[in-house]
């Protein structure tokens, strides 16, 4: 693969290797120098990084210290994968540095990469949309030393009663409960919570609204963790046959395919 001179914002997934994109892993072995998070991406991966390759972690940096690596290292004409864990657009806090890239007239590009929120469902063996249940699911996060817009409370998100997926708010789990049980919400209500999505160590723990706080205190889990609830968490939905969709109903006309009356 043939690389430009620039910024490659990669997304390395959740944690298990195996779960960066083919782009990214190429990019990550042909860079010249590989700036990583340290603190949450896997070293087995970092380790695929070129001989070659300048490897730095990002953990004891602060912004401006990050982006003029970067930058300096583009104006020498090299290449640079800035690798952050699962996919940088979700909580990635890559806007600010792309401001100092531009502001610095470096070119970059970001590459997605798998989110924790799919690795998290994947590992509770869930789909987060299910028809006639729910179609939407909210990523967001609880409020607390990092506030949220007055629109976005938790509360007010809640009261579409989807399935919502929270990042970042491991800590937080008594103020979640109560938000969402002021948004109507029952205390029976399923919650699924996946700490370290993929990792060797990942924890899960299934529970209830009524229960989340108290289960996440005795499985020790305070942070690296994604909250799911919803009744798409219910873990016997998959005991029952009631909710299907109509792409594969055989009544369901789609372009591939001409659906049969419903008699025959």
């Amino acid at each position: 693969m043939r690389l430009q001179p620039k910024v490659y914002i990669v997304g390395a997934g959740p944690g298990d290797p195996d779960l960066i994109t083919v782009k990214g892993l190429n990019i990550l072995q042909n860079a010249d120098v590989v700036l990583y998070t340290d603190s949450l991406v896997s070293e087995d991966l970092i380790a695929h990084a070129g001989s070659h390759a300048e490897v730095l972690q990002s953990s004891g940096m602060d912004l401006e210290q990050m982006v003029e690596k970067m930058a300096f290292a583009v104006r020498e004409g090299k290449t640079v994968a800035r690798v952050h864990t699962g996919d940088p657009s979700v909580y990635g806090a890559i806007l600010e540095q792309m401001v100092l890239l531009r502001q610095r007239e470096i070119d970059y590009e970001i590459v997605p990469g798998v989110s924790s929120v799919f690795a998290a469902a994947a590992a509770v063996g869930a789909e987060l949309t299910v028809p006639d249940l729910t179609q939407t699911v909210i990523l967001t996060r609880a409020e607390g030393r990092t506030p949220v817009p007055e629109r976005e409370k938790l509360r007010d998100l809640a009261s579409h009663h989807c399935t919502v997926a929270l990042f970042l708010s491991a800590t937080l789990a008594k103020k979640v409960v109560r938000e969402f049980l002021e948004a109507g919400w029952s205390e029976a209500t399923p919650v699924a919570v996946v700490q370290r999505a993929t990792w060797p160590d990942q924890k899960i723990v299934r529970t209830t609204l009524e229960r989340l706080d108290q289960d996440l205190r005795e499985a020790g889990i305070r942070m690296h963790a994604m909250i799911l609830a919803g009744w798409a968490l219910d873990p016997t939905i998959v005991e029952r046959d009631e909710h299907r969709s109509k792409l594969y109903d055989k009544t369901f006309t789609h372009g591939y395919r001409k659906g049969v009356p419903a008699h025959e």
